[in-house]
C-alpha cells in the first residue's frame, strides 16, 4: 500500500515499480523502460520548479509600491487597485484547476503552458496603454501564474518522500518569502529610478529561463497515461464562485457599502455557484477537488494554516510599507528595502522547520513556537507604534517573518503527507487555492479596517480619503494633523494581524502528529 503524500503525475501503482532485489525506487520515464531517478535528476526536476514558482510570486507584489506612479501615468487613479486584485483573482481561481489537470496530463506539460501563458501576460501589461487594459493583461499574467504556484508543491510530492520533503519544502518556502518581499523592493526601485514598464519586462528574460530549465528537467519527471474525464463543469462553477466572492471583498466598503444591493448579490451568486459545485463533486467521475478531500481533517486545518498564513504574509508585505511611508516618511524604495529583514528571518525560520522535520519526523514544535512569536510582536507593533523606533519596528517584522517561515513548509507536507498518492496534484492544487484566497482575503479585509477608520475619523477632523486604500498617497490628500489618525488605523491592522497569528497558532495545535515516514516515493533517490 502507497503511503500517504507521495504521488506521480496522476499515476497509480502501475506508473511505479519497486525492484525486488534491492527495493529501489524507479520511475516510468517517458515510453522508455523504468528507470531510478539521481539525486541529480531530483535536483534539476526541483531547480525547473523553483525558478517558476519565483516568477509567479514575484509578481503577486512587486506591482505594490509601483501603483501611484503607473496611476500618474495611465490615469484612472481609483482603479489601481485592480492591478492588484485581477492578478490575485485569476490566480486563485485557477490553481485547483491546474492541479487536477496535471494529475491527468503531466506536470511538465501544465507548468510549461503556465509559463507561456505568464509571459504573454507579462508582455500585454508593459505595453499596456490605459489602465483597463493593464488590468485584462494581468488577468491574463494571473491565469499563468496560478499554475507557477501550485504546480511545483505538487513536484516536490513526486519525488521526494515525506520526511523529507520537509527540507525542499523549506527551501521552496524560502523562494516563495523571498520573491514576495523582493518584490516590492524591485517595484519601488523601478518606479522611482527607471520605468514601472520595468516589472513586467524583466519577466521575458525570466521567463525563459524557467521554460529552458523546466523543458529539460522536468523531462525527467514519471508520464504515465490513464483514461480520464475532465469536470469540465466543476472548473468553471469553482473559478465562477471564487471570483464573485473576491468580487465582493473587494468592492465591500469601497466602492459599495456592505450592506448594498451589488454586494448581496454578489455573496447569493457565490453560495449557489458554491452549492453547486458540491453537488457536481458528488456526481463527477472525475471531480475537480473531490470531498474526500475536504472530509480529511488534516487537508481542512493545513488549508485554514495554510489560508491564514498567506493572508499574514501578503499583508504584511503590502501594507507595512504603505505604513512606513505614510507616518514614517520613508521613500517607496526604502519601505520596500526594510522588508529585507523579514525576508531574511522567513527563510531561515523555513529551514529550521524542514530541517526539524528530516531530522525527526516530526512537524509541531517549530510552527507552535515561531508562531506565537509572530503573534505577539504584531500586538507589540499595534500598541506601541507611534514609540517604536525604526530599528525595533525592523526588528518586530523579522520575528514575525520568522514565526511564517515555520509554517509554510509545514502546513505544505502535512497536507500532502494526509492524501492518496493519485491525488496529490488536486490536493496540492486546493491547499494552494486557499493560500490564493487567503491573499485576497487579506488586502480586502485590512483594507476595509484601515480604511474604515481613515474615513470616520478623518470625516470628523475635516480629511478626507478616497474609496481607495493606495488612493492615500495621492498628494495632497493627507495633510501632517492626519498622521496621528493613520497611525490608530494601522495600529488596528497589527492588532487584527495578532489575533490572526494567535488563532493559525491554534490550527498548528490541533494538527494530528503522524511522524513523517522515511520512504522515498516513486522517481526519488534511494538513499
Amino acid at each position: 500500500m502507497p503511503y500517504p503524500g507521495v504521488g506521480s503525475n496522476g499515476g497509480d501503482a502501475r506508473s511505479r515499480a519497486i525492484s525486488a532485489e534491492d527495493k529501489t525506487p524507479v520511475s516510468t520515464i517517458g515510453a522508455g523502460e523504468p528507470r531510478a531517478l539521481s539525486r541529480r535528476d531530483v535536483h534539476a526536476i526541483l531547480t525547473g520548479a523553483v525558478v517558476s514558482m519565483f516568477l509567479a510570486a514575484l509578481d503577486m507584489t512587486i506591482v505594490a509600491p509601483a501603483l501611484p506612479t503607473i496611476a500618474r501615468d495611465l490615469g484612472q487613479f481609483s482603479a489601481i487597485s485592480w492591478i492588484f486584485t485581477a492578478y490575485l483573482l485569476s490566480s486563485t481561481a485557477v490553481t485547483p484547476i491546474f492541479g487536477k489537470l496535471s494529475d491527468l496530463y503531466g506536470r511538465r506539460l501544465l507548468l510549461l503552458s503556465g509559463l507561456a501563458i505568464f509571459m504573454v501576460g507579462s508582455l500585454a501589461c508593459a505595453l499596456a496603454p490605459s489602465m483597463v487594459m493593464l488590468i485584462m493583461a494581468r488577468a491574463v499574467q494571473g491565469i499563468g501564474g496560478g499554475a507557477l504556484l501550485s504546480l511545483p508543491n505538487a513536484i516536490i510530492g513526486d519525488v521526494v518522500s515525506p520526511r523529507e520533503r520537509g527540507r525542499y519544502q523549506g527551501f521552496f518556502a524560502s523562494v516563495f518569502a523571498i520573491s514576495s518581499i523582493a518584490g516590492p523592493v524591485l517595484g519601488g526601485v523601478f518606479a522611482e529610478r527607471f520605468s514601472w514598464t520595468l516589472i513586467f519586462w524583466i519577466n521575458l528574460p525570466l521567463g525563459l529561463l524557467a521554460i529552458y530549465i523546466s523543458a529539460r528537467a522536468l523531462a525527467r519527471l514519471p508520464v504515465t497515461n490513464r483514461p480520464h474525464q475532465i469536470d469540465y463543469a466543476g472548473s468553471l462553477l469553482v473559478a465562477g464562485a471564487t471570483v464573485s466572492f473576491l468580487l465582493a471583498l473587494t468592492w465591500g466598503g469601497h466602492r459599495y457599502p456592505w450592506l448594498s444591493a451589488p454586494i448581496a448579490g454578489l455573496l447569493l451568486v457565490t453560495l449557489l455557484l458554491g452549492f453547486l459545485f458540491v453537488w457536481r463533486q458528488r456526481v463527477a467521475e472525475e471531480p475537480i477537488l473531490p470531498l474526500s478531500l475536504l472530509a480529511n481533517p488534516s487537508f481542512r486545518l493545513t488549508s485554514i494554516l495554510g489560508l491564514t498564513l498567506v493572508l499574514l504574509n501578503t499583508s504584511v508585505t503590502v501594507y507595512v510599507p504603505l505604513f512606513l511611508e505614510l507616518t514614517r516618511g520613508l521613500t517607496a524604495e526604502a519601505a520596500g528595502l526594510v522588508l529585507i529583514a523579514p525576508m531574511i528571518s522567513t527563510v531561515g525560520g523555513a529551514l529550521i522547520a524542514g530541517q526539524y522535520q528530516r531530522f525527526t519526523g516530526r512537524f509541531k514544535l517549530p510552527p507552535l513556537i515561531g508562531l506565537g512569536l509572530s503573534a505577539v510582536a504584531l500586538w507589540l507593533l499595534g500598541q506601541e507604534i507611534e514609540v517604536l523606533s525604526l530599528i525595533q519596528v525592523v526588528a518586530c517584522l523579522a520575528v514575525i517573518g520568522m514565526g511564517m517561515g515555520t509554517g509554510f513548509p509545514t502546513a505544505l507536507v502535512v497536507c500532502q503527507n494526509s492524501v492518496d498518492p493519485r491525488d496529490l496534484g488536486i490536493a496540492t492544487g486546493g491547499h494552494v487555492f486557499f493560500r490564493s484566497l487567503g491573499g485576497a482575503i487579506g488586502v480586502a479585509l485590512f483594507s476595509a479596517i484601515i480604511l474604515g477608520i481613515l474615513h470616520s475619523r478623518l470625516h470628523l477632523a475635516g480629511g478626507t480619503v478616497g474609496d481607495d486604500l493606495t488612493g492615500i498617497l495621492h498628494e495632497g490628500v493627507l495633510k501632517p494633523s492626519d498622521l496621528p489618525v493613520v497611525a490608530s488605523a494601522f495600529a488596528a491592522f497589527f492588532e487584527v494581524a495578532a489575533a490572526i497569528a494567535l488563532a493559525t497558532t491554534g490550527a498548528v495545535a490541533l494538527l494530528k502528529e503522524v511522524p513523517l515516514r522515511g520512504h522515498a516515493p516513486a522517481g526519488a533517490p534511494a538513499e
